[in-house]
């Protein structure tokens, strides 16, 4: 448990029906889910609900403490401002008194308003003056973890908050569970598992795909374990190269697997290594140990603010005196990145499993 703050910076209202949203990525969604849990312990009666995009939805499908997932898809029948519109006014029919937008958003703020929400509550920015209450945005800077930015949004806004459990959490349905052990059985996947993630959103967040096979080759031949490849089906050239490069038993199952499939597999795997990105939060819900690599020097994505919360999870980050961080225009060759060795991997990996 963290304590982030002693006391509420305002009155607390007792809201009996409460709209949560994060309509960013799927490791900021996971991220949010500490917040659901909390919010269900303050208000036991209460209906919550959490707005997601559509491709998320799989992170709070079976979350024991919401009474309903709202779907805006964004990049579908809600994209045209006709839709957005339509969207926002059948919120209504839910009436609900409150709502938080852990994530600043121009179409989220506006969804709130038009929905006719009486207490509206997010970030200074995006068209925050669409909000009953904003609280400073100032997460860029990095000064804490992405999760307890999230309560201190809570309790900037009057919410009661005096110790708080950061760790996510997510439970995977039976639709998923059968899936992977039919997947497992048909392709004659072991029960020693290994699971490795080569994507990542830019480049500047990518350990050399070389480096993850020469990794999993040595844990393979010193676990006896299978190798699973897994990611979206935009990563499939990066899963191919380690899939070619490697020289142990692997299975590429990238493109193939569902959020909540991909959930099981990780969940079932002895320890998950993977760049900076979202499914690295994943492991950290279900409870599977993760290696997390980490280039990027900015504070605002740093370890600091976006490492994995599981208590025997790892990141590796190195610096290597950039000044300032030119990202995907880096002019260095990535060399943070490369500064993370096999070595430093397959340790971090022998500190969880044991020496073999």
């Amino acid at each position: 448990m963290t304590e982030l703050f002693k006391t509420a910076s305002r009155p607390n209202a007792h809201p009996e029906r409460i709209l949560l949203a994060r309509l960013d990525r799927l490791g900021d969604v996971v991220l949010s889910t500490p917040v659901i849990r909390h919010m269900r312990k303050l208000y036991p009666g209460a209906f919550i609900a959490f707005m997601v995009r559509p491709e998320n939805r799989d992170i709070v499908e079976n979350n024991p403490d919401l009474n309903e997932i709202i779907l805006y898809d964004k990049a579908g029948s809600e994209k045209s401002i006709l839709g957005s519109l339509k969207f926002a006014f059948s919120l209504r029919k839910y009436r609900f008194d409150t709502a938080v937008a852990l994530h600043p958003s121009n179409r989220t703020h506006l969804a709130f308003f038009l929905a006719g929400i009486p207490r509206r509550i997010g970030y200074d920015r995006k068209m925050s003056w669409l909000l009953t209450y904003r609280v400073r945005h100032l997460k860029h800077q990095g000064a804490r973890h992405e999760a307890d930015y999230n309560f201190e949004l809570l309790v900037r806004s009057g919410f009661k908050v005096m110790t708080y459990d950061r760790k996510p959490y997510m439970v995977i349905g039976d639709h998923d569970k059968m899936f992977v052990d039919y997947m497992q059985g048909r392709l004659g996947i072991g029960n020693k598992l290994i699971t490795i993630h080569p994507g990542a959103s830019c480049p500047s967040k990518r350990w050399p795909v070389e480096r993850f096979a020469e990794a999993a080759d040595i844990l393979a031949s010193k676990y006896g374990a299978d190798i699973l490849v897994v990611g979206g089906k935009e990563t499939s050239e990066l899963s191919g190269c380690v899939t070619s490069a490697m020289k142990q038993k692997v299975f590429d199952l990238t493109g193939k697997l569902s959020v909540g499939a991909l959930a099981e597999v990780i969940s079932r795997s002895k320890i998950f290594i993977s760049n900076d990105s979202g499914p690295v939060h994943i492991s950290s819900a279900v409870g599977t140990p993760v290696i997390s690599v980490f280039g990027r020097k900015d504070a605002g994505l740093s370890p600091k603010r976006w490492g994995p919360l599981g208590p025997r999870d790892v990141y590796l980050h190195k610096e290597t005196g950039c000044e300032v961080c030119l990202a995907h225009n880096c002019t260095r060759g990535f060399k943070c990145l490369k500064a993370v060795t096999v070595d430093d991997v397959v340790e971090a990996a022998e500190s969880i499993l044991g020496k073999g």
